[in-house]
């Protein structure tokens, strides 16, 4: 029998907050009462039936500033019906995955009446974050209090109170003593081990234990390459030209690591019971806009927007932009041989020891600059796609990631390969990979782990003699704790650690074989790197929302076709080798077919046949 939320008490006097509201400062109290009332309502009434309450009482509001924040929790049966509601997969005790119900929740794993930890704090925020964005306009026109902010049939409440600006923000608390014991096994003792995935997943969710997950596998795939460098670099390094071998080991490795992550990956998600999780009907991003009409598919009323109008956006203006910043990347790129040309007979006149150092100049600048140039460009590419209205994240992601791909890809990489196969400089090829695999790795350590750690710091320490200074009667550990988490900034998801991975992928798979150190120096960079992004996540940046994924999604796509080049890459620079022109001094014809068939086979014969055979699938 199927258990509905009418028949069952899901209200407690008192309960753990799991998610925060900040309203704006000057909304109306009847707006305030109205969302309260929607959420704590029955669902058969059209709310959420969830725990709400102010984080402050009435004496408190008087005393205190941040008087519009509010807690948001559930009972222990609302989150078990939520749980159904939103299609957790969970184990069951014949050792299958299924969907949970509550009617048979005995049957699963790990379930007892008296055992709160059945679902992990990730998802039991996720719950609430559904249960928030399934509260839909009924009859309301408008939000109550503000005409212009208009409603109709079906409308998410809570997207259209972010786009009014009457909510400020939505986000998940932290758990003080489970993050406490999470950064115990993590990361708070540098020593190599593997990192706690399972204990990832269920406090930050799927996605974000996915790329720390790929971030120690791409890690551990590094080091045959780091290990075959070294000696590489010892004893063959002065003679640029041999290369053939560490070149034909890259052949093979850049492919066969993505389709063992691959298998990898599916077992891990199956424990989940995210791979074979239902996926939710996606609505409407927020910011998609239109003309209110019928939706054909759906049969919802909702924002229309023509498809034509859409392509339209995209063909005449953001296509043209792209091409103009990949035009201007060139531009920039060649500046930089014009410096290394002039640093370069400035040496060769003076053979000084400061005009030795400056030899390295121009590479760094050039550094420098394509990550200011890729950081600029990631704005424009933002407002662009958002400009150009796609209905659903998924799309609008998917844009957003070509247009930020293929600009990276060409202002990171086009100087190199001009070097490698029209200047065919091996010497220079290797100073500006180094250069740039170097410089990329401290700027981006820079940027996104140390700069936003120390402005939180100084945060914190501002909020603790807030707290330290208040008079009145208040659990002050929960509001410092709430004050100080809706200052941090909000993390942005796991698009920009994936790019800097899949950039540090490009760089070792592509030309490591003029520069075998560029291996080792990626996993000194990645050691480092596990432990400032979870430093991150756990004191820098809000809580995330957690989101089921079954896979890394396009970057999948991403990191395959960057092996796709690398092996072509690779390929040419075989065919380009001394020794290997040497067996073909007077037909070309006969090196290019050659080459071109080990590529093919490589690819095809050896990954499906090898890969497949030796790598179970479990």
């Amino acid at each position: 029998m199927k258990v509905t939320l009418s028949a069952l008490n899901t209200h407690e006097s008192s309960f753990t907050p799991l998610v925060v509201i900040e309203l704006a400062q000057d909304v109306k109290e009847e707006t305030k009462e109205w969302l309260k009332n929607r959420i704590i309502s029955r669902k058969k009434d059209g709310g959420a039936q969830l725990l709400f309450r102010p984080l402050l009482n009435k004496y408190e509001k008087e005393t205190l500033e941040n008087q519009n924040l509010y807690l948001v929790g559930a009972s222990r049966i609302r989150l078990l019906l939520g749980a159904e509601a939103v299609g957790l997969v969970k184990e069951c005790s014949d050792n299958t995955m299924r969907a949970f119900m509550y009617g048979t929740r005995h049957n699963f794993k790990g379930f007892d009446d008296d055992n709160d930890d059945f679902l992990t704090m990730a998802e039991r925020q996720f719950i609430i974050k559904h249960e928030l964005e399934s509260l839909r306009a009924r009859d309301e026109k408008m939000i109550p209090g503000y005409p212009q902010a208009k409603l109709y049939p079906g409308k998410s409440l809570l997207r259209r109170l972010l786009t009014s600006g009457i909510v400020i923000q939505v986000f998940p608390l932290h758990d003080n003593e489970a993050l406490k014991k999470l950064e115990d096994t993590w990361y708070t003792r540098f020593t190599l081990k593997y990192q706690p995935i399972d204990s990832i997943r269920g406090y930050f969710g799927e996605t974000i234990a996915l790329y720390f997950g790929f971030l120690e596998y791409f890690t551990f795939a590094l080091v045959p390459v780091a290990v075959l460098g070294l000696p590489y670099y010892l004893f063959v390094w002065e003679n640029y030209d041999k290369y053939v071998v560490f070149a034909s080991f890259n052949l093979i490795w850049s492919t066969v690591i993505l389709e063992v992550w691959k298998r990898g990956c599916a077992s891990m998600t199956y424990r989940w019971g995210t791979l074979v999780m239902k996926r939710q009907f996606e609505e409407p991003r927020p910011g998609y806009h239109g003309v209110l009409g019928i939706n054909a598919v759906t049969g919802r009323e909702e924002p229309l927007y023509p498809s034509y109008k859409r392509q339209l956006r995209i063909y005449l203006v953001s296509l043209p932009f792209v091409c103009l910043c990949l035009y201007f990347s060139l531009f920039v790129m060649m500046i930089y041989f014009d410096m290394e040309a002039w640093a370069l007979d400035l040496h060769e006149n003076s053979r000084s020891e400061w005009t030795s150092i400056l030899l390295y100049v121009p590479s760094i600048i050039y550094a420098i600059v394509i990550e200011i140039m890729n950081r600029l460009y990631r704005y424009a590419a933002e407002f662009l796609t958002s400009w150009e209205n796609h209905r659903l994240e998924s799309a609008y992601q998917n844009h957003l990631i070509l247009k930020v791909l293929v600009f990276n890809f060409l202002n990171c990489f086009a100087s190199l390969f001009y070097i490698a196969f029209v200047l065919r400089d091996m010497k220079l090829l290797r100073q500006s990979l180094a250069t740039l695999l170097i410089t990329s790795q401290i700027f981006n350590q820079i940027v996104e782990s140390l700069l936003p750690y120390w402005l939180q710091k100084k945060q914190h320490v501002k909020v603790k003699k807030k707290v330290q200074a208040l008079k009145a009667d208040i659990d002050a550990t929960l509001y410092e704790q709430v004050v100080l988490e809706k200052e941090m900034g909000t993390y942005l998801g796991t698009f920009d650690d994936y790019l800097e991975l899949f950039l540090q992928f490009g760089y070792v798979s592509l030309f490591s074989c003029v520069y075998p150190l560029a291996a080792a120096f990626a996993v000194l960079n990645n050691l480092t790197e596990v432990n400032s992004d979870a430093l991150k996540m756990c004191r820098v940046f809000k809580r995330p929302f957690s989101e089921p994924s079954a896979s890394i999604g396009v970057w999948q796509l991403a990191f395959e076709t960057m092996s796709v080049i690398s092996v072509v890459t690779n390929c040419a620079l075989i065919g380009m080798s001394p020794q290997v022109n040497a067996l073909f001094p007077e037909s070309k014809a006969d090196l290019i077919l050659i080459v071109v068939a080990v590529e093919e086979a490589l690819s095809d014969l050896l990954v499906q046949a090898l890969v497949v055979s030796c790598v179970p699938c479990q």
